[in-house]
């Protein structure tokens, strides 16, 4: 999945893109409000983690902006601790989770995990399931009938975009839009060898090929 970081501490910010790469997340990452706005906006993000005390433009009004033009993208705020007027400013300006700093990386992957899969109508699973498969987000494996398969980052990474649109037709294009961050080289031939790997460990029904239009993974209960 692709996410946007807007945090202007820059230690922080780094420790939050190392954190957030090891957990499978294609990072962008800005530290200025105004170039948040523009952004986010314009390119498919499935999360944004967004820091409110951002130079340029207030985190608060950076969300304000984006809910009034119609971003539906799940937003996590991060604020200082105590501020608790902020939080409830960032809710009432359409944030959808916030993390008081400082906070432990895994807070902040747990919580994510939980606004992907809520944006997605799996807000009552606590791990994703599809087409007799468990996807274990903190190990980066999946399950089937009780056996362990392990995937590289890679795999991980496509798996659980497709275990989070089951049954929908998703195209190389946005396949690579939502894998990798902005400074990425898309290669579309490099996407067909993850996908091969994968069918070789799970099976080729469970990735159907749509000619001319991409790949559909398998539902639930297929």
């Amino acid at each position: 999945m692709r996410l946007l970081l807007v945090e202007d501490h820059v230690p922080l910010a780094d420790e939050l893109i190392a954190a957030l790469g090891r957990q499978g997340y294609a990072v962008d990452w800005l530290a200025d409000g105004r170039d948040a706005v523009y952004q986010g906006a314009t390119e498919p993000y499935d999360l944004i983690v967004l820091d409110l005390g951002l130079p340029g433009k207030p985190g608060l009004e950076v969300l304000r902006e984006w809910r009034a033009g119609g971003l539906a993208t799940p937003v996590l705020i991060l604020t200082a601790r105590g501020s608790w007027a902020e939080r409830i400013e960032g809710l009432k300006a359409g944030a959808d989770d916030y993390l008081t700093k400082p906070f432990h990386p895994e807070e902040l992957a747990l919580r994510l995990q939980a606004l992907a899969r809520r944006a997605h109508g799996l807000a009552n699973q606590p791990q994703l399931e599809a087409a007799g498969l468990q996807l274990d987000e903190g190990r980066q494996c999946v399950t089937r009938d009780g056996e362990q398969i392990e995937l590289t980052s890679a795999e991980f990474r496509l798996l659980r975009y497709f275990m989070l649109h089951p049954g929908q037709i998703l195209s190389k294009g946005q396949l690579a839009d939502h894998l990798y961050d902005g400074e990425s080289e898309r290669d579309s031939n490099v996407l067909e060898v993850h996908v091969n790997r994968l069918r070789g460990k799970l099976g080729r029904e469970v990735i159907e090929t749509r000619r001319g239009q991409g790949y559909r993974y398998a539902g639930v209960g297929a």
